[in-house]
């Protein structure tokens, strides 16, 4: 866990119970677990669509080597899926 043993453990929440307070350490800790919560969640889906797009990738090229699809069709949707990608990050931004 980052080289944080239980001592420092122990040092890091002592000292956040005498900065903050007895009153606001739950609220504070409830909400650093929501975000961390949040956080892996976003992680997760991040690499779930990463996965999701490679398997595709993959299967289309294997599609193409068969001779089921045109070695063209794979590019021209790669191409199309990145130009999407593209609309999507710019208007997130």
């Amino acid at each position: 866990m980052f080289g944080i043993g239980m001592p420092e453990l122990i040092v890091i929440l002592v000292i956040a119970l005498i900065v903050i307070g007895p009153s606001k350490l739950p609220d504070l800790a409830r909400s650093l677990g929501k975000g961390l919560a949040e956080f892996r969640r976003a992680t997760d889906d991040f690499k779930r669509n990463v996965e999701d797009t490679a398997r595709e990738q993959e299967e289309k090229e294997q599609l193409a080597k068969q001779g089921t699809i045109k070695p063209d069709e794979v590019n021209e949707e790669k191409v199309a899926e990145e130009q999407k990608e593209k609309e999507k990050e710019k208007s997130t931004v």
